[in-house]
């Protein structure tokens, strides 16, 4: 339970970090979130509630395959995406055969798509110093 709630205060911190470097979005604000995720298109939400229904990987893994390193936008949309499902507690997404490290291993595998993984790394250890 402890090393579930650390895990997902580093989660938070660093998709909070990245959105605020690359793209001036602050997270403490859910509002921002809120209309940043209004503001996507049809299919991405779609992604969402996928998460809600509790088909976790399935909705990881159309995430994946919408990737396209060369539009910054579709990192933005999967850093939301790792956001929203870190939101998610830990009887909920162990329900539906997931973990907030699962969480962590995919945004660090979109943040390598994207040429970010090392600084993913580094504000994972700086972060959990």
């Amino acid at each position: 339970m402890f090393e579930e709630d650390y895990i997902m205060r580093l989660i938070h911190q660093v998709i909070r970090t990245l959105l605020k470097l690359l793209f001036n979005i602050d997270t403490e604000k859910k509002e921002e979130l809120i209309i940043i995720v209004n503001e996507t298109e049809e299919k991405y939400d779609e992604l969402l509630n996928l998460i809600d229904q509790g088909q976790i990987n399935e909705a990881e893994n159309q995430l994946f395959e919408k990737l396209n390193s060369k539009d910054i936008q579709q990192y933005k949309r999967a850093l939301i995406f790792y956001a929203y499902l870190n939101d998610k507690d830990d009887d909920f997404l162990s329900d539906h055969d997931y973990s907030k490290r699962e969480i962590a291993e995919g945004l660090k595998y979109v943040s390598e798509i994207y040429g970010y993984g090392s600084m993913v790394n580094a504000l994972f250890s700086i972060i959990s110093e």
